[in-house]
Order: C-alpha cells, then sequence, then structure tokens
C-alpha cells in the first residue's frame, strides 16, 4: 500500500478554513475562536473542566495511595536538579520585572492544569515565547533542555518546527510558528524543594515537576501535523515513525485470539462506540488537556497475558514514549512501569497493518500512554491518516504535575 503524502490535503489558500483567520494574531484568533463552529463548543466543553480542583486521572473513581512515595531517587536514578536549577535562575536573571511576575506561580497553583494542545490560545499562562526577545526564549528553551534527555529535547524543538512549518505551508505564521509555546515556571527553583515549569502550544504541551532527585514529566503531549519536514532549512525532520512501526510490530507479535480481544473497535469511528467516544479535537485519546480528574476504565488485554516476544516489543514502545527524560529519570521510570505490567492493560482501535490508521493505550495504576491518528485540522484530510498524531502520558492517581509529590513535601503538606 502506498504511503499517502500530506501535500495531497493542502488547503487552497483561498479556501475558507484558512483564509477566513488569515492575518489574525494569536491573541486576535483566541478571541474569534471562541464564536468559531468547530473550536467554540470545545472550548465551551473545557471551561466545564477548568480550573475544577485537582484529583488525578483514576481507573474507577477511587484514588489508589502508596504509588508515589516522596524520597531520594535510587542510586543511578536521579534528576539533573542542579542543572535545572541553575537554567532556571539563569532565565530568571534575564526578565523584565513584569516579565518576573507573569512567568512564574506557586508550585501547587491551578494555571498548571490550564495547558491545552491546540493552535489557539486558550489559556495565556506564563511567558508566549513570540513575544519575548531572543535571550528571554533562548533561557526558557535552556530550562527545557537541561530537564530532558538530548533526544527529547531535539523531539520537541522538531515538533516546534513542524508547527513552523505547517504555519508557513498554510500562511498562518502569526497563530502557528516554531515559538508560539507558552512557558511557566511554578516554585521556587532548588536543589531540594519541589518547582517546575511547564510549556505548551500547538503539538506540544510537557508539565516537569523536580522534587530534590525525583522528576516527574507529565501530562505530557506531543504530536505533529504533519509528521514530516520536506522542504526549507529543517529538510529531513520525521518524528514518531519509529513508535508507530513498534506498535504495528506489537499487535503483530499478538496470537491472533489475543489480538482480537485486545481491539475494542474495529473502526476509528466505529457504530458500537457510545457517544461522546470520539471527541471533537482529541478524536479517540481519554487524557487530554483538561482530563485531569478523567475515569479512564481498563481495556483491552492484561500485559500479564502477552507472550514473551509481544512483552519484549511492548518494552520498546515504552522505552520510545519515555525518551525525552533525562537518564537516571528515565531508568526510574521504566523500572515503575514495568514493575506494574501485572496489573497493565492494551487496548486497540482500528486496523493495524500496512498503513491503516490507528489508536492504542497502555494502562496501569502509575501510567497512561496513548497514540491516536487523526483526521485534518490544516490539511484537509476527513479520515484519520498516519502523518497526523497525538500521544499522551499520563500518570495517574494524582501524581499529574508531580501534585503527590508536592502533597507530601513538609513546606506544602496540607
Amino acid at each position: 500500500m502506498s504511503v499517502p503524502s500530506f501535500r495531497d490535503f493542502l488547503f487552497t489558500p483561498d479556501h475558507p478554513r484558512v483564509a477566513e483567520i488569515r492575518g489574525l494574531n494569536a491573541r486576535e484568533y483566541a478571541a474569534a475562536a471562541i464564536s468559531d463552529s468547530f473550536a467554540g463548543p470545545m472550548i465551551a466543553g473545557w471551561r466545564k473542566l477548568y480550573p475544577q480542583p485537582f484529583v488525578g486521572v483514576t481507573s474507577d473513581g477511587v484514588l489508589r495511595d502508596g504509588l508515589f512515595p516522596l524520597q531520594a531517587a535510587r542510586a543511578g536514578e536521579e534528576a539533573p536538579a542542579a542543572e535545572m536549577a541553575a537554567a532556571a535562575r539563569k532565565l530568571l536573571s534575564v526578565l523584565t520585572p513584569e516579565q518576573d511576575r507573569r512567568l512564574s506561580y506557586a508550585v501547587d497553583a491551578p494555571e498548571w492544569q490550564s495547558w491545552a494542545n491546540p493552535e489557539f490560545m486558550q489559556h495565556d499562562t506564563g511567558l508566549r515565547l513570540d513575544e519575548v526577545d531572543g535571550p528571554v526564549r533562548d533561557a526558557a528553551l535552556a530550562v527545557v533542555e537541561a530537564s530532558l534527555s538530548a533526544e527529547g529535547f531535539e523531539l520537541v524543538r522538531n515538533l516546534m518546527r513542524i508547527n513552523g512549518f505547517l504555519g508557513d505551508l498554510v500562511e498562518l505564521p502569526l497563530l502557528m510558528n516554531e515559538f508560539s509555546y507558552n512557558f511557566a515556571l511554578y516554585g521556587e527553583p532548588s536543589e531540594t524543594a519541589p518547582w517546575g515549569w511547564q510549556i505548551f502550544g500547538h503539538h506540544a504541551a510537557l508539565n516537569c515537576l523536580v522534587a530534590g532527585t525525583q522528576l516527574v514529566l507529565s501530562p505530557v503531549f506531543l504530536g505533529a501535523e504533519p509528521d514530516v519536514i520536506d522542504a526549507g532549512p529543517h529538510r529531513g525532520v520525521k518524528v514518531f515513525k519509529e513508535r508507530i512501526t513498534l506498535a504495528r510490530q506489537l499487535m503483530g507479535s499478538l496470537p491472533d485470539t489475543l489480538r482480537k480481544e485486545a481491539v475494542v473497535y474495529a473502526s476509528m469511528v466505529d457504530p458500537a462506540m457510545p457517544d461522546g467516544r470520539v471527541h471533537p479535537g482529541d478524536e479517540r485519546h481519554l487524557g487530554g488537556c483538561f482530563q485531569d480528574n478523567r475515569v479512564i476504565p481498563y481495556e483491552g488485554i492484561r500485559v500479564s497475558d502477552m507472550p514473551a516476544r509481544a512483552v519484549a516489543v511492548l518494552d520498546a514502545v515504552v522505552d520510545d514514549f519515555i525518551a525525552y527524560l533525562p537518564h537516571g529519570p528515565r531508568k526510574a521510570r521504566r523500572r515503575e512501569i514495568r514493575e506494574h505490567y501485572g496489573e497493565s492493560f492494551f487496548s486497540w482501535i482500528g486496523g493495524w497493518e500496512d498503513q491503516e490508521a490507528f489508536y492504542f493505550r497502555l494502562q496501569s495504576p502509575v501510567v497512561v500512554l496513548e497514540l491516536d491518528h487523526h483526521t485534518g485540522v490544516f490539511l484537509s484530510n476527513d479520515t484519520p491518516a498516519p502523518f497526523h498524531m497525538h500521544t499522551v502520558v499520563r500518570t495517574p492517581n494524582g501524581n499529574d504535575y508531580g501534585r503527590e509529590l508536592v502533597r507530601q513535601f513538609p513546606s506544602t503538606a496540607p
């Protein structure tokens, strides 16, 4: 089967989808989106969810205690706390007083929950990177770089570059550019006390908290439309290819009976789905923005029932999902996820062969991993396509935003 090209689905420059918003800046578009026939109802639905008091994602509405103790990380699993704090202090040193006021929030502030992944700026949290000068922007991105692995930072920057590439393709650079992202700090940079940062915008949203030697990067939303850059200075950038290949390999490694049990819906938009199962923005995702308290029941098959060859591929899928973490925290997160394989479930929607679009989820008491192929937003494909995907990482049972670690810290404990 031939691979479809995203260029076959570009809107003409005079198409209303792009022509009617051309020339609007981010703030003008944010106001216009409220009355948009597509975005308006979505925004109204999200407003009902934010800012509800944080509880956390669960499988049954009941938080499970004791999963995330505040303690020193094991040897070899330590966070790069000193490097992160140094980068954050450097950022603070180049801010104006007004920028400092806008950038910083309390470590347990509800603004953590304001992140979103669409191209329109729903909540103006922190500083907008395309509105600040180069030294401030570079210093903010240096905080991100100090907190991620080298490959993780490169992935985030490539997603930002793809966003700029898309903005140029559809002639909307004021709305979608390489730096059309919000960045915020939470708490005071420290080598011992909890603090963190957040960056969010179109197809890239990361929430990072460090508490001494422990690090939590969650929720994380990473996506792309399209998934390649085929022209310009960043030509050759490709994202998520390995993850999608591994997912298909995982399905292929399952016995027929288990594969059938893993598939909860045969079609990406299936008549058997209950009302609301496909969200206008998130589509099949369950852990997207403003879903901090969502109840997500387990579905599919138990990982403990998978044959060893399938578990080995699943290990590779997990490693690819968490590759943005620096070495120590990645080692800790890998161990945490694998220790709960006995309570983990894997589910699938759609086909799995050739270029078929699909959704899958790995879910346990300590992680939710999702990948979903999507229809077009700034491309015209009206069915899910392999060149537009969203991925989500959640830490259920109260530790998104490292909130459980903050709750246990002596100076912030209730």
